[in-house]
């Protein structure tokens, strides 16, 4: 870099040695110190410490560099708001850079680093923090103290195992750990309520995660792994899933509550061992892309799968109520099971606004029947023949929409006030039941 680059706040422009007029445009004197340097693709194997001339600057970028170290001057630029020094050779970095207190953006991607400062938790106000394409083998437990990180790329490292103390990133919407050799995400990842996007592609999982608390997850990246089971756990909390790709693992089925991912645009279950689908999945309502090559469907011909996703979820679609029932009566094994063994019969919900559990002989309505309605409100109830000994208190979370509600033939001793709640109530059918009086 030549000299006068590093100068030129303090030294007086040539032209001012010079008996010239100057226009307004030129007013030199006027101007302020330099804030942005831009040394990006050279050829440069080193930066020099007279960096530090140069404390305006907010934005410093020298990437596609041959740099091997960082001079320790850069710690002395506390305007600085973004370094990129990415594509490099840098097998370190200074402890120095930790004193960058203002920093938000800080791009180390595709240089040789193995190791990190133990005091990175220092960069508090940082936002964007990419250290992809490196080597390193583990993260400073200091990462908990990054509340303010937005996007956090750890990809195509040796990553074993993330720290715990990482769920401290209250602020962070996009993590990506593609390509390490992690086996096992730390639980209280799933307390990250703000994560919206989440790349674990090219690991060692041999599970996905269960992520309760990430309510606004909207992309779950997790193809090319080991994972053989897909648990209704993972799945029945992820309302705002909009993409979920699992290709290149060894699922053997798929659990009917992926129908309850409502907002669901992009599935992608290509190259696993899926011989099965729920056909309910055919009435997911934003559904545009659904990856199923590679599987060794039984019921699905191959030609059918060539031919785009709207055919395919339209034939699914078709085929929902020969899969109500076997042809003996009895209930289809599924790969959920409710303690009823009966199926949970999304069709009915999301189209013929039908939440129906009767002649299940059942004391009880399990939890999955409400859970399954979530967000498609049903008009009609029918808990009817059953040993039902109460009204169901749930029954109230339907108090919006529902109707009509048939609790005939149980054995209900009183009717409770839930029912008031149910202010659209126009027809309400207890035939022989065993109540003795009306609240």
């Amino acid at each position: 870099v030549p000299q006068h680059v590093w100068r030129i706040n303090l030294d007086t422009p040539e032209e001012a040695h010079q008996n010239l007029s100057f226009g307004a445009a030129d007013r030199w004197w006027e101007q302020t110190d330099l804030t942005k340097l831009i040394l990006a693709s050279n050829k440069l194997q080193c930066l020099s410490e007279d960096v530090k001339l140069l404390p305006a600057l907010t934005v410093l970028d020298v990437h596609d560099n041959e740099l091997t170290s960082l001079p320790s001057a850069l710690g002395q630029l506390e305007n600085l708001q973004k370094l990129d020094v990415s594509h490099n050779k840098l097998k370190s970095i200074p402890e120095e850079l930790m004193q960058l207190s203002h920093l938000k953006s800080l791009l180390l991607h595709h240089n040789e680093l193995s190791h990190l400062p133990d005091g990175f938790g220092q960069l508090v106000n940082l936002e964007e923090l990419d250290l992809s394409n490196n080597h390193l083998t583990d993260i400073p437990t200091s990462f908990a103290l990054l509340v303010n990180l937005v996007r956090l790329n750890l990809a195509f490292n040796q990553l074993k195992n993330l720290p715990a103390d990482i769920s401290a990133m209250r602020s962070l919407r996009h993590l990506d750990c593609t390509k390490n050799y992690l086996e096992t995400v730390p639980s209280k990842l799933a307390t990250m309520a703000s994560l919206e996007q989440l790349y674990l592609r090219k690991n060692k999982l041999r599970s996905l995660p269960e992520l309760p608390s990430c309510k606004l997850l909207k992309e779950l990246h997790a193809g090319e792994n080991q994972i053989e089971i897909l648990n209704a756990e993972n799945l029945k909390h992820l309302n705002c899933l909009s993409v979920l790709e699992l290709r290149d693992n060894k699922i053997k089925s798929v659990p009917d509550e992926i129908t309850l991912l409502q907002k669901l645009e992009r599935l992608d279950l290509a190259n696993n061992d899926i011989s099965r689908l729920p056909y309910t999945l055919g009435n997911l309502p934003q559904l545009k892309f659904l990856a199923l090559e590679g599987n060794p469907l039984r019921t699905i011909r191959r030609d059918l799968l060539q031919k785009g996703t709207q055919e395919l979820l339209k034939y699914l679609r078709s085929k929902i109520q020969d899969d109500v029932t076997s042809p003996n009566g009895e209930p289809p094994a599924t790969a959920m099971t409710l303690p009823s063994e009966s199926r949970i019969n999304m069709h009915a919900i999301t189209s013929l606004k039908l939440l129906e559990y009767s002649e299940k002989q059942a004391a009880a309505i399990p939890d999955e029947m409400f859970d399954a309605v979530r967000s498609n409100p049903v008009t009609t109830v029918n808990f009817s023949k059953n040993q039902l000994n109460s009204i169901p208190p749930r029954i109230v979370e339907l108090k919006d929409s529902v109707c009509d509600v048939n609790l005939g033939f149980n054995k209900i001793s009183s009717i409770s006030l839930e029912l008031c709640v149910l202010h659209k109530l126009t027809h309400l059918d207890i035939r022989f039941v065993t109540c003795v009086g009306l609240p």
